[in-house]
Order: C-alpha cells, then sequence, then structure tokens
C-alpha cells in the first residue's frame, strides 16, 4: 500500500512539473514579455510582402531589440504593408536613412524586423517613415523559382 502511494505522489510531482515546464514554453514562444507598453518612439516602413511578420515581432539593429512591431496595416493605393514599429527612447540616434528589411529567425523561425544604420547626422524621430525597405524571402516563392529553373533547364535539353 505504501509504495503505491509513494509511486502515485512521485507521478503527481512529474506530470505537475511537466504542465509548468509547458506553460513555460508556451509563454517564452508566445513572446508574452512583450505585452509590457514600450516608451518610446513611432517609426514606419512599407514592405510589399511581410511573409508571417506580426504585431509584437521584435525590431532589431546588431542582433539587439531596439523596438517592437506595434501595428500593421495595408495601404490601398501603394498595395504595399505598412508596418508601424515602436522603438525604445534609449535608441534615439538611428539614421534617417536607416534601412530596414524583414528576416528569419533560422530556417523556420519568427519572423523580426532588422535594421541596418545609414550615414545621415538627422535621427529618426516620432512620425519618421524608412524608405528603404527589403521584403520578406517567401520560402515558397524560392522553391517554386527554384523547381522551374531545373524544369526549364531539363526541357531545353532535352530538346536538344
Amino acid at each position: 500500500m505504501m509504495h503505491t502511494r509513494t509511486v502515485q505522489v512521485w507521478v503527481g510531482l512529474f506530470v505537475a512539473l511537466g504542465i509548468v515546464a509547458l506553460f513555460m514554453l508556451s509563454m517564452k514562444v508566445s513572446n508574452i514579455n512583450a505585452f509590457r507598453a514600450v516608451e518610446g518612439y513611432a517609426v514606419t516602413a512599407k514592405f510589399e510582402n511581410i511573409g508571417g511578420l506580426k504585431v509584437r515581432s521584435p525590431v532589431k539593429m546588431a542582433g539587439v531589440v531596439v523596438g517592437r512591431v506595434d501595428d500593421i496595416s495595408f495601404d490601398s493605393d501603394t498595395y504595399e504593408a505598412v508596418v508601424h514599429m515602436k522603438i525604445e527612447e534609449q535608441f534615439n540616434h538611428m539614421p534617417v536613412d536607416t534601412t530596414a528589411s524583414i528576416f528569419t529567425a533560422g530556417l523556420l523561425g519568427e519572423q523580426y524586423i532588422g535594421l541596418e544604420a545609414g550615414g545621415e547626422e538627422d535621427y529618426l524621430k516620432e512620425g519618421s517613415k524608412i524608405r528603404l525597405t527589403q521584403s520578406a524571402m517567401v520560402l515558397e516563392n524560392l522553391i517554386g523559382t527554384f523547381l522551374f529553373d531545373k524544369a526549364d533547364k531539363a526541357d531545353k535539353g532535352a530538346g536538344k
């Protein structure tokens, strides 16, 4: 009897520990720490394709998180995605010719915006627009281009 009860207690503790570990993992993956309000200034950038970029995705410069994506909208005049970013106040010395690109963390990881500083002496401020952008690379488009290129070369080789 006592042996069975001890096993049940250990199994219960193991299950509880597993649930806590899953909860912690889900909080880490869902970027739950990004729910805090970011004090800083808002900038926007337009992209032809944002891929899987989401609200609260990180904005990084040199690998350091300098802000978060605040909102994503669609400009029906230019048919582009408009990404509104909130840059933390301590990073207020970014040149106005800073460029923005959408990258993927790892092969299938989350997408984020990478900023690269330019050389201007004026700095981004509240309401600034980042003019130079590079859209996300969509894996499906790359695979499709590769396959069509291979098929085209095979067709040309067979026609000789």
